[in-house]
């Protein structure tokens, strides 16, 4: 995409890379954002995508939102352009992965442990200090119970800390943990953990995971049920695969 000033954008083959590119923090302006919401719509179109990886430039992932973009009359805006990168998050069908070097601060850290893989590097901190400036976050509000459960995220918010990768990890914020030497090869690693996969089964995969979210269990599996039989068991990769495995042989997917 053209244009772009505050992020850089690229797509390699069936991963899409987005990274935040305003160092040394990566502070999140109205701007910036609308150019995130636009990218975001892109990947959202591609359907070939295996993952989408999210990360920053330079010694920190992201320190949030622009204080100056809190003033009254640029609230209303900076809150569209903001939680817009979330309800396009939502709509991703693939896998979405973010990468986290040094700080991940408030809309920062909401961003990356929004993602559905959160990698941290051991030098990344992640925390929500809005209480500290007579604000509250949120996205982290709604999302952290889910990803952390309410008390944890009571705790957090109210107390405004910030957490060591390793706490970060303790508590389930983050996925993994490993060495800052080595982090950008170890993320490729995980990505390409992903890649080997059918894009078609990832996102459906994906998909029944979050439709069945907070649903009764009885509601949600017939539901699922559904998804098996009538759109994964039509797939030429579920064919494909299942056949693999009984010929003792690596899948050749079609992704689709």
């Amino acid at each position: 995409m053209s244009g772009l000033t505050s992020i850089r954008y690229a797509v390699d083959y069936d991963v899409a890379r987005l990274t935040l590119a305003r160092p040394p923090l990566n502070i999140l302006t109205i701007e910036m954002m609308q150019e995130i919401c636009g990218v975001l719509d892109d990947v959202i179109e591609r359907t070939s995508l295996k993952a989408l990886l999210i990360e920053g430039d330079g010694k920190a992932f992201c320190a949030g939102v622009d204080i100056a973009d809190h003033a009254p009359e640029r609230v209303k805006p900076m809150l569209e352009a903001f939680h817009g990168i979330f309800r396009r998050l939502r709509r991703v069908p693939c896998a979405t992965v973010s990468a986290v070097r040094g700080a991940a601060l408030g809309g920062g850290a909401e961003l990356a442990t929004f993602c559905d893989v959160v990698i941290a590097a051991e030098d990344a901190k992640l925390g929500q200090p809005e209480i500290k400036v007579g604000v509250f976050p949120p996205v982290a509000a709604l999302h952290y119970p889910r990803r952390i459960g309410v008390a944890r995220t009571l705790g957090l918010l109210l107390s405004g800390e910030t957490l060591s990768a390793t706490d970060a990890l303790r508590i389930g914020l983050v996925d993994h943990v490993v060495p800052t030497e080595g982090f950008a090869e170890a993320v490729e690693a995980r990505v390409a953990r992903l890649r080997v996969h059918s894009a078609a089964v990832l996102q459906l995969t994906k998909r029944a995971v979050l439709e069945a979210d907070g649903l009764d269990f009885d509601v949600a599996l017939p539901m699922l049920e559904d998804i098996y039989r009538y759109e994964l068991m039509t797939l030429a990769d579920a064919e494909e695969g299942l056949r693999a495995f009984a010929d003792k042989r690596r899948p050749v997917w079609r992704d689709g």
